[in-house]
């Protein structure tokens, strides 16, 4: 057996960043947990848009979202008016301003957290 190493983790640093980018000093911890929280939250409330990965980046007392997606007319909905009620939310449960990027994923289908939810769709 050898030994085994993660791939996102072998490439990081290399031709992949971080998901979250921010300095913490002793609030690490509770940054971390807010991080896992946003994530979870996020994925809960847009998991029928086909969201894929999620960035987070600090900086001062702004905090910036970016959502990939593989249908981003979900999340913006008509006229910006679903954007701006998640936007609301997270400023609400984060206590801080917020930024939301809606990046669209050209080719979801090279992406594995797309997969099982089509699959899904087509075995049924």
């Amino acid at each position: 057996m050898g030994q085994k190493t993660h791939p996102y983790g072998f490439r990081l640093g290399y031709n992949r960043t971080w998901h979250s980018r921010w300095y913490a000093g002793n609030d690490y911890s509770k940054l971390l947990h807010d991080d896992l929280k946003l994530r979870k939250q996020l994925k809960e409330q847009l998991k029928h848009a086909g969201v894929s990965e999620i960035d987070i980046e600090r900086a001062a007392e702004r905090l910036r979202v970016s959502i990939y997606t593989s249908r981003p007319g979900i999340i913006i909905g008509r006229k910006g008016a679903e954007v701006d009620r998640l936007r609301d939310d997270l400023m609400k449960a984060m206590g801080r301003p917020v930024h939301i990027n809606i990046q669209e994923i050209q080719r979801p289908e090279l992406f594995p957290a797309q997969w099982d939810p089509k699959l899904g769709i087509h075995v049924t």
